[in-house]
């Protein structure tokens, strides 16, 4: 074969296939929703042979931060995610969603699997304990109230989600962080929302957890820049924290550095 078109006994010219193939471009399905999912979009985007879109779950804030194709919104189910993925044409799926949403990237790992398609999890690298630091591990927000006295006040920093999770906190004085302050009360009998925007300093989160009185912490083990400096904080301040684990890994190939993203697609191509 010389690559060129397929002219048959009949005189009927077919296309080659594997030729064509070669020449569509590779698609990526991104799901976003962490800073490094912005700087994988960007890095994919400047490769002439792929082709990438993004999904978000619900940050339409963030959706102007790409250069490539956004969808916004859930998926409405299984079927309907394991649908776009076949509409779409679909070559792999990136998962650089929060290291918590778990479910996410179990669902992704069943529907490529079911789809013979490539799929692949990056997670930054968790946050690890230096010996000035007094963390206490959780594997679940419920085992909080077993280690922090019921005279504490206790910084929540763990989002919105699951902040329900967190109910056997009462009697505790429990100040829950979010970027905007929501319509309903803080759901805690002694509880009020803290709101702070990020990006947020060091010497700004002393000042606040000074100034509140805080004297336990109470967060996720998500990694990365934009959370470490409450951590530093609580160094500073001598503060203890409740660090809660990251919930098991869907069964997908890992990758924890953006660069290996790009790599791991250029090998595919």
């Amino acid at each position: 074969m010389n690559g060129g078109p397929d002219t048959s006994r009949d005189g009927l010219v077919r296309p080659d296939w594997e030729n064509v193939s070669r020449q569509r471009k590779m698609r990526i399905l991104l799901l976003g929703g962490t800073s490094e999912a912005r700087e994988i979009a960007h890095s994919l985007s400047r490769e002439r042979d792929v082709e990438v879109s993004v999904s978000l779950a619900r940050s339409e804030r963030l959706a102007h931060c790409f250069d490539c194709p956004v969808r916004i919104g859930g998926w409405g189910g299984e079927a309907a995610y394991r649908d776009h993925l076949v509409l779409e044409g679909i070559d792999a799926v990136i998962d650089a969603t929060h290291p918590f949403a778990d479910k996410m990237g179990h669902r992704t790992a069943r529907i490529a699997k079911a789809l013979g398609i490539e799929a692949l999890r990056f997670m930054r690298p968790p946050w690890i304990p230096q010996d000035q630091d007094n963390w206490t591990f959780l594997d679940n927000p419920e085992d909080a109230a077993r280690h922090i006295p019921a005279s504490a006040t206790v910084f929540l920093a763990t989002g919105r989600r699951d902040m329900d999770r967190f109910a056997n906190l009462d009697p505790r004085r429990v100040l829950c962080r979010v970027r905007e302050k929501p319509e309903t009360e803080a759901p805690f009998k002694h509880g009020s929302y803290v709101v702070l925007h990020g990006p947020v300093s060091v010497a700004q989160e002393i000042v606040t957890l000074g100034e509140l009185g805080v004297n336990w912490i109470i967060t996720r083990n998500s990694g990365g820049q934009g959370g470490w400096p409450k951590l530093a904080a609580a160094r500073a301040l001598g503060i203890p924290v409740a660090m809660i684990r990251r919930p098991p890994p869907a069964d997908l190939p890992y990758i924890d550095a953006v660069d290996e993203a790009l790599n791991w697609v250029r090998s595919r191509m």
